[in-house]
């Protein structure tokens, strides 16, 4: 009887896990997809094409394919993009992204700064 509410409460776990990889990718593949073609190219990284083909197998692998390894794989692509294609796309486009800046470009984190007077 333990053994069964065991396996039960670790299958809740693993299909979080899942589901969480699966929602990672989506997002990943939704803000690759977003980016401009020539903001991969100024950035020196791949080009768009090849993200969106990485990220799309991502999501199809969490989908369709229950292969841990694969998963992994596209878990493992998927933080590559958040953590290094990402903030590389955002800084060649000027921080346009999901957090747009609004303002002037002399505004502090409290208001506009005047200069000291």
């Amino acid at each position: 009887m333990v053994g069964i509410v065991l396996m039960t409460a670790v299958g809740g776990v693993m299909w979080l896990i899942f589901t969480a990889m699966l929602a990672l990718a989506i997002v990943a593949f939704v803000m690759a997809a977003i980016f401009r073609e020539d903001a991969y190219r100024a950035a020196d990284k791949q080009n768009k094409g090849f993200w969106l083909i990485i990220l799309g197998v991502a999501v199809a692998v969490n989908l369709f394919v229950p292969m841990l390894f694969l998963q992994l794989a596209g878990l493992v692509a998927t933080i590559v993009f958040f953590v290094d294609v990402r903030p590389a796309l955002q800084q060649v486009s000027g921080g346009k992204g999901f957090r747009r800046r609004r303002g002037s470009s002399s505004d502090g984190p409290y208001g506009p700064w005047n200069g000291g007077r």
